[in-house]
């Protein structure tokens, strides 16, 4: 099970990323200032092309600010080079998406693996950790399965997985409900719910889904790139 991680925050000022296409600007987020602190469950909502998505990718240093600055976990990611921000990647930040992404040749235990081995972890130590997880999250019995042989939450456990196998410090969950059935769904933000409650994990969801509300210590609500500062029904 993960284990309590240590406070830090997630600052952004003026935050921008535009992109252009021709002549064209298409504004994905628009002069963000954010602070989350440790420990916070954060909800995101927004219409499709509030900026969700957009946001998510520049905290997760997917993508990189067109203006602005921001700092997640200690790095200065606007100035981090690549070789940072793939360590930034690896080691600060673990992603669950809407579409699962698995390698569908790799087992549930190959998949889970894959991350710490590529940053170069012991075989040993990482198996044992991923069986650990995998047993908490009601996955043990399925590690030798390939993801075509797995239900659509049994999918997204095994993401959640994944996405800690390298004892993160910030959760991000692009959308994590949306490809699944209200049960499932529930399942999921339960596990993320814990994550953040008992290991102390940030975690910063984007939905459109009630499902995260019951949860959250705060919800952002974006319109246009922008955060709104009343709720997204006002």
């Amino acid at each position: 099970m993960p284990p309590s991680v240590s406070n830090f925050s997630i600052v952004a000022q003026n935050l921008s990323r535009i992109y252009t296409m021709g002549e064209t600007r298409v504004v994905g987020v628009a002069e963000i200032d954010l602070n989350i602190t440790a420990g916070e469950l954060v909800v995101l909502k927004g219409n499709s092309g509030s900026g969700k998505s957009t946001l998510l990718s520049l905290l997760a240093g997917l993508d990189r600010a067109t203006a602005g600055s921001l700092r997640v976990a200690g790095h200065d990611l606007g100035n981090a080079d690549s070789n940072e921000l793939t360590r930034f990647r690896r080691e600060d930040v673990g992603m669950v998406f809407q579409a699962f992404h698995l390698l569908p040749t790799l087992s549930v235990e190959e998949n889970v693996c894959l991350p710490a081995l590529l940053a170069g972890g012991d075989r040993v130590t990482i198996r044992k950790r991923a069986m650990e997880l995998l047993d908490w999250l009601d996955l043990d019995h399925r590690i030798h399965h390939l993801p075509a042989q797995l239900s659509g939450g049994e999918m997204q456990r095994t993401t959640i997985a994944r996405a800690l196998i390298n004892d993160p410090s910030i959760i991000l969950a692009d959308e994590p409900t949306g490809n699944l059935d209200s049960r499932n769904g529930r399942v999921v933000m339960e596990l993320l719910a814990e994550l953040n409650r008992r290991w102390g994990r940030t975690v910063i969801i984007a939905t459109h889904s009630i499902l995260a509300d019951p949860f959250a210590s705060r919800q952002i609500c974006l319109k246009d790139g922008r955060i709104h500062h009343r709720s997204c029904d006002a």
